[in-house]
């Protein structure tokens, strides 16, 4: 299936471009969602007209994320306090949830889909370099300092 996206996908293409995608993906996540639209004659020519619009509004998101990640940059590194045993594992763990709140606490402005923990949740006490994804072209690294209560 081939589709025209109307914005910047990572790993996938910019604005404008065309992409082969598989149906499902297209018809269930990309068409719904604003984010393409099918690549026939009629919807090529209705994006050439509205270039110059998608292009505008992709280069605000991208500023508007480029200032969250200004924020989260001073904000540097975050606490958190949690029980643990002995040997310095956690009783529980601290996801994405517990992240969010701590950063959006210290005055940053992130959702919890926007923290990337590929090795799941942090069980141990220590310092841990946790990714923000804010933008497709944006990512910023925080420290995240788990001590024991």
């Amino acid at each position: 299936m081939e589709v025209i996206l109307l914005e910047k996908i990572g790993k996938l293409g910019n604005i404008g471009d065309k992409a082969n995608v598989k149906a499902g993906f297209g018809r269930n996540y990309l068409i719904p969602h604003g984010k393409a639209v099918f690549a026939t004659e009629k919807n090529t020519a209705d994006f050439e007209l509205r270039r110059a619009d998608l292009e505008a509004k992709a280069a605000d998101k991208l500023g508007v994320a480029q200032s969250r990640a200004d924020k989260l940059k001073a904000i540097g590194t975050i606490t958190i306090s949690a029980i643990a045993g002995e040997e310095g594992k956690l009783f529980g763990s601290v996801g994405a949830r517990e992240l969010e709140e701590a950063i959006m606490a210290a005055g940053g402005d992130i959702t919890k889909n926007e923290i990337s923990l590929p090795e799941g949740a942090l069980r141990h006490v220590g310092e841990f370099a946790v990714d923000v994804q804010l933008h497709s072209d944006i990512t910023e690294t925080m420290t995240v300092v788990i001590e024991a209560e």
